[in-house]
């Protein structure tokens, strides 16, 4: 389970950036923020094989 860990950080700190940008009004960068973070977890899951 440990190896998850990574991700779930990853995917975290996306979601705090994200929210904080939202809150600043900045709705293309959050949403930006989240999709590079959607692709680097996957990549990084991918890889594990």
């Amino acid at each position: 389970m440990g190896s998850y860990q990574q991700l779930y950080f990853i995917l975290f700190n996306a979601i705090t950036d994200a929210i904080e940008a939202q809150k600043q009004c900045n709705y293309g960068q959050a949403l930006e923020m989240l999709v590079e973070a959607q692709k680097n977890v996957e990549e990084e899951y991918i890889g594990r094989d």
